[in-house]
C-alpha cells in the first residue's frame, strides 16, 4: 500500500514497491507496447544485416504487402476481442473479389460491382453472427464450416478460373503517388490508415467499443450490467464483414486479378497479425493499433528474411514460433497480473 505523509500542510502519497505494477499488469494495460518494441527491434536487426532494407522503395513495398492481411486482421481483431475467431474471413474476401470482377467483366459499372461485393461480405458476416448469437454455435465451428462453403462457392462461381479486372475504380486503391518526391504511397495505404484510426476511435471513444471489450472480458457480467450481449456480438460480425469487403477492394488494388485460389492462408495470417499485435485470444484485451503493428511485423519479417536469402519454408517456421511466443506471453501476463 502507498504511504501517506503530511508535508507543509499538503498531503502527499509515496509509492512503495508493492504499488508498482507487475510486468504482467504493465502489458495488460498497454498491450501495444510489446508489438511496437518487437517491430522496432526487427527493423533495427534487418537494417544492420542488409544493405537494402531501409531503402525507401523497400519500406513502401513492405507496407503495401501488409495491406490486405492488415485489413483482414482489422476485422479479425473485433471478433477476437469478443473471444471469438473467424476462419472464413479470407474466403469471404476472395468471394467478394470474384463478385466484383465478374460483375465488372459483364458490363456492370465499377461502383455497382464494388457495392455488391462489399454487401455480400456484410451479409456473410451477418449470417455468421446470427449463427453464433441466435443458434449459439461456437464461432470456431461456424467459421470453419463457412470457410469450406465459401471456398467452394468461389470456385463454382468463377468456374475455377481467375478473372482479370480492368475497371479503374476497382483497381483505384493501387494508384501510386509520391510524397516529398521520393516516398511511394498508394491510395490503399491511406485508406488502411484511416480505417485503423476510425476503428481505434470506435473502440476507445464510443459506448459500442466499451461494450465490445466488456463482452469479451466477461459476457455474463456485461449482460447483468445491462449490455445487450447478443446484439453487440452480432454487430461485431457485421462490421467485420464490412471490413472484409473493403479488404477485397484492397486486394484488387494490389493485384488486378480475382483468383478463387488466392489467399488460402489469409485467415491464419490475419490471426497471426492479431496475436502478434497483443490482442488476447481469450477476449477482452487488445488494440487495433497493436494489430497494425502485428501486420507490419509479419511483412517486415518476410521482407528481411527474403533479403537475407532465407527459404520461405523457414520463414513460416519463424512466423509460427513468434505466434506461439506471443500467446505464451499473453498467458504469462494474465497469470502475473
Amino acid at each position: 500500500m502507498g504511504a501517506r505523509a503530511l508535508l507543509g500542510g499538503r498531503v502527499t502519497t509515496t509509492t512503495t514497491l508493492e504499488d508498482r505494477p507487475s510486468v504482467g499488469e504493465f502489458f495488460l494495460r498497454a498491450p501495444a507496447v510489446g508489438p511496437a518494441l518487437a517491430l522496432l527491434a526487427a527493423i533495427v536487426v534487418f537494417s544492420l544485416s542488409t544493405d537494402t532494407f531501409l531503402n525507401l522503395d523497400n519500406l513502401s513495398l513492405v507496407v503495401q504487402q501488409s495491406l490486405v492481411i492488415g485489413t483482414l486482421a482489422l476485422g479479425q481483431t473485433l471478433i477476437i476481442l469478443t473471444a471469438g475467431i473467424d476462419l472464413a474471413n479470407a474466403a469471404a474476401m476472395v468471394l467478394a473479389t470474384l463478385i466484383m470482377a465478374k460483375l465488372a467483366a459483364g458490363g456492370t459499372s465499377g461502383l455497382f460491382a464494388l457495392l455488391v461485393g462489399i454487401a455480400a461480405a456484410v451479409v456473410i458476416g451477418a449470417v455468421v453472427g446470427s449463427l453464433v448469437t441466435r443458434v449459439r454455435l461456437p464461432p470456431f465451428i461456424v467459421t470453419l464450416g463457412m470457410l469450406t462453403i465459401l471456398a467452394a462457392a468461389g470456385r463454382i462461381y468463377a468456374g475455377g478460373e481467375a478473372v482479370p479486372v480492368a475497371d479503374e475504380l476497382l483497381t483505384w486503391l493501387g494508384t501510386r503517388r509520391y510524397l516529398f518526391g521520393g516516398i511511394e504511397v498508394t491510395y490503399g495505404m491511406t485508406l488502411a490508415l484511416l480505417m485503423y484510426l476510425g476503428m481505434w476511435y470506435a473502440l476507445t471513444r464510443t459506448a459500442w467499443g466499451k461494450h465490445v471489450y466488456a463482452v469479451g472480458n466477461a459476457p455474463e457480467s456485461a449482460r447483468l450490467s445491462g449490455i445487450k450481449v447478443k446484439r453487440t456480438v452480432l454487430s461485431v460480425y457485421v462490421v467485420a464483414g464490412l471490413v472484409y469487403g473493403i479488404a477485397a477492394w484492397q486486394a484488387l488494388g494490389r493485384v488486378p486479378n480475382a483468383d478463387p485460389n488466392a489467399y488460402q492462408l489469409g485467415n491464419l495470417e490475419s490471426i497471426t497479425a492479431v496475436v502478434l499485435g497483443g490482442t488476447s485470444l481469450f477476449g477482452g484485451r487488445g488494440s487495433v493499433l497493436g494489430t497494425m503493428m502485428g501486420a507490419l511485423i509479419v511483412a517486415v519479417l518476410r521482407s528481411g528474411l527474403t533479403q537475407l536469402g532465407v527459404d520461405a519454408l523457414y520463414q513460416d517456421v519463424a512466423t509460427g514460433a513468434l505466434v506461439i511466443a506471443a500467446v505464451a506471453l499473453d498467458r504469462f501476463a494474465r497469470r502475473t497480473s
